[in-house]
């Protein structure tokens, strides 16, 4: 796969309106090429703002997180598939990829599985039953993904290297939990800044708050973007 540094630069429009997406967007100008947009822009008119994105050159990923019973992922997938977005989140159970990789098919849509939450660790793990810490349901999980034939994961640049290994070359790996020194972790518990990230293997990053809530966005983006190229050469 080869990558500039722009185009793994994926800024995540985690904003209450369109309306704020649009001037994120403006502000950032041909800096940015490629935006996240999740559940709070989705359900506030979102999805028809994606389409307008994608009609203007750029790249869109879904972070919808799909999981639900086979034919109901499997019909959304379908229905995805039909805005032109680039990639698509569903958890990575084994019935819920199997459904989305037969819902994308036919298109260019890449569906990703979200291995593990980088909001979780062990503890959170295991409150919520599983008897696996954080790297090793993440490696199961990912060993199921390629198996299922899934495009790509979502996964911390924690795991990068270790699922790497597990999933091989052709497998998109997509990490949030970026934050670039001297910059608030908020709620992410496995953090990692873009160079060391690239280093570890991710091919795209995905960075919001430290962009979208910085006083100068564009600026704070193109730093982001330096900084890869420094690893990347380009």
């Amino acid at each position: 796969m080869t990558l500039d540094a722009r185009e793994r630069l994926i800024v995540a429009l985690d904003l209450p309106s369109v309306k704020s997406a649009e001037a994120m967007v403006a502000k950032l100008g041909e800096s940015v090429c490629f935006y996240k947009i999740g559940y709070q822009l989705a359900f506030a008119g979102g999805l028809p703002f994606a389409a307008g994105l994608i009609a203007a050159g750029k790249q869109v990923f879904l972070d919808l997180k799909l999981h639900d019973i086979g034919n109901t992922v499997s019909k959304g997938v379908e229905s995805v598939a039909q805005l032109g977005a680039t990639f698509l989140t569903v958890h990575a159970y084994p019935q819920t990829m199997k459904a989305a990789v037969e819902g994308k098919r036919g298109s260019t849509l890449r569906i990703l599985a979200v291995t593990v939450l980088t909001s979780y660790d062990d503890a959170d793990l295991a409150a919520a039953g599983y008897d696996l810490g954080v790297g090793e349901l993440a490696a199961a999980r990912a060993a199921q993904a390629r198996d299922t034939g899934i495009d790509g994961l979502v996964c911390s640049a924690e795991e990068t290297a270790n699922l790497r290994g597990i999933v091989g070359p052709g497998m998109v790996l997509v990490t949030p939990g970026i934050r670039p020194a001297g910059t608030a972790s908020g709620d992410q518990k496995r953090i990692m800044t873009p160079a060391r990230a690239i280093e570890a293997g991710a091919d795209y990053l995905v960075v919001g708050r430290p962009v979208v809530e910085a006083r100068d966005p564009k600026a704070a983006a193109d730093a982001i973007v330096a900084e890869i190229e420094q690893v990347t050469g380009k």
